[in-house]
């Protein structure tokens, strides 16, 4: 994972934590919002290792026949 996507994941996982705790919900425990965050980092993480590879397929490209043989 490069430096960049962690970073990125790291702080969408902190604006998501930061967002329930605006809210006030009632059922949002302590042990809730721990639970929440660790799974908010963990899914973060492997959405951005394999969601986000950013990296292009190779195409297969077949090597040209020479001119000179094609002719014969």
């Amino acid at each position: 994972m490069c430096a960049g996507c962690a970073m990125t994941a790291a702080s969408a996982a902190t604006g998501f934590r930061t967002w329930l705790q605006s809210h006030n919900y009632g059922w949002l425990t302590p042990r809730r919002m721990r639970s929440l965050t660790l799974a908010a980092m963990c899914a973060a993480g492997v959405v951005s290792t394999v969601g986000f590879s950013g990296s292009t397929p190779t195409s297969v490209q077949h090597p040209a026949q020479p001119t000179h043989l094609a002719a014969r």
